[in-house]
């Protein structure tokens, strides 16, 4: 039987960071991944719909050439060459990272494990052919798509985000179920490419977990794109008739689509037997501390499986802390590291516009704080903007009046997925408002608006009406 330091149980973000992480620790490590590294986000997720992203806003680009003096009539495209482009750069990053973890001779098992007993001080780690012993095992499992009641995915009609990266043709009409960040996404990329695309949500907004004021924006500009939204809306059933899928809906409509993307959010997935112990749940979540330990010594747990906050790179986070943290155990000074604030961690929206937040919403800014400062800046004031003609949308910053510490920024607008990375930092460091306005932004750059928007919240905005 094998014997390792460290077993991680799923090759997604959080998983292969820590195996490289533990490699460039000197520490012996071993990966169980049952289909192919990199997990849903490089092969059936973030990676492959990114790819879709820019297809489709540069072809709704090629609608609007005119405006910048230049002449293109009637674009098209081809989407077998797009779906193959998609694929060849999933394969790109995926070959890489195999080859890379090759490179560092980090041992791959793929195979499904079945069960993880406790074994003294260490685990025993079983799949259908093999057993592995390890003192410390990580579980990043990760999640799978949610299903309702009425509408169970079926990969023909009723689509999973993992199905509608498959198809090969593009449907004329798609009703997406669901109005969160992968079906605002998804509905996003193929109304640009022509799609009759309609979204049903449940919640009186969409991307509940946004600031308000940026869903209501991005709700606008769907609608504008050609997207018709049902808010406060339930798909009750549904029925195929002459090739056509019929759902019916709350309100009493129907609704008559080609389609059926679901994206109702997406719940952990542990279907592994304990044996000799138990293990702490919420839910379908596994219970970790601010260690990523679960309730059972030397067993963390990282990623979707905990269901903290549902995004690669968090569990990218999770899984290189959690490897100081057994390096550290390992090394016999079970130091404090300083606990991860999810709340600080950037949340981006590919749809066109971008999203980008970071921190506190104003309604959260408020029940935490009472008093607070709300600036804002919109790219239509912005140079850069301008000449890239894409002045939709805002910066919105926010701080606690008393502190004068920025607790939030929100982003709706060109780049906004990169330009909140500024944010992040700005966040992150606990920089007051003073300290924030001490950092020179280069010119002329979206960036400013940022800038812009910090002034703006004592008004002293030198280019805001």
């Amino acid at each position: 039987m094998e014997k390792h330091t460290v077993a991680i149980i799923g090759g997604g973000p959080g998983g292969y960071a820590a195996a490289i992480r533990f490699q460039q620790y000197g520490i012996d490590c071993i990966v169980f991944e049952k289909e192919r590294l990199g997990g849903v986000c490089l092969n059936w997720g973030c990676i492959p719909t990114k790819a879709l992203v820019k297809i489709a806003n540069l072809f709704s680009e090629l609608h609007h050439v005119e405006e910048f003096g230049l002449s293109l009539k009637n674009p098209s495209f081809d989407y077998a060459k797009i779906y193959d482009r998609k694929n060849q750069i999933v394969e790109k990053l995926v070959s890489g990272l195999e080859f890379l973890f090759k490179k560092r001779q980090i041992p791959v098992f793929k195979d499904t494990v079945t069960s993880i007993e406790k074994n003294g001080d260490s685990y025993l780690i079983s799949t259908e052919n093999e057993a592995v012993q390890a003192t410390h095992v990580i579980i990043a499992t990760g999640s799978k798509p949610k299903e309702l009641p009425a509408l169970k995915i079926d990969g023909k009609h009723i689509l999973s985000s993992k199905d509608i990266l498959k198809l090969q043709d593009i449907p004329k009409r798609l009703t997406v179920v669901g109005g969160g960040v992968i079906g605002c996404e998804f509905a996003s990329i193929f109304a640009q490419l022509g799609v009759e695309v309609q979204i049903v949500e449940f919640l009186p907004q969409l991307i509940s977990t946004e600031d308000v004021e940026i869903s209501k924006r991005l709700a606008m500009a769907l609608k504008k794109a050609g997207i018709k939204i049902h808010l406060n809306t339930a798909v009750e059933g549904w029925k195929k008739a002459n090739n056509e899928l019929i759902l019916a809906l709350s309100t009493g409509k129907e609704i008559v689509t080609e389609k059926v993307l679901l994206s109702i959010g997406r719940e952990p997935v542990f279907d592994i037997e304990c044996k000799k112990f138990d293990i702490d749940k919420n839910k379908n979540a596994l219970s970790i501390d601010n260690k990523f330990e679960t309730n059972q010594r030397n067993l963390f747990a990282i990623g979707d499986i905990t269901a903290k906050m549902m995004l690669a790179h968090t569990a990218s986070k999770q899984g290189l802390l959690t490897a100081e943290i057994i390096k550290n155990r390992i090394e016999g000074r079970d130091k404090d590291i300083e606990e991860l604030k999810y709340e600080n961690i950037p949340r981006c929206t590919f749809t066109n516009p971008e999203i980008g937040s970071v921190g506190l919403t104003e309604a959260r800014a408020r029940e935490k704080y009472g008093d607070i400062l709300v600036g804002k800046f919109p790219f239509m004031a912005n140079g850069k903007a301008l000449g890239l003609g894409e002045t939709f949308g805002f910066v919105k910053t926010i701080a606690d009046s008393a502190s004068k510490k920025i607790v939030g920024m929100h982003i709706i607008g060109p780049e906004a997925t990169e330009l909140i990375a500024e944010g992040g930092i700005l966040i992150q460091s606990g920089m007051t408002i003073d300290e924030a306005l001490k950092i020179v932004f280069a010119h002329p750059t979206l960036s400013e608006a940022i800038s812009e928007s910090i002034e703006d919240l004592e008004k002293m905005s030198i280019n805001s009406m």
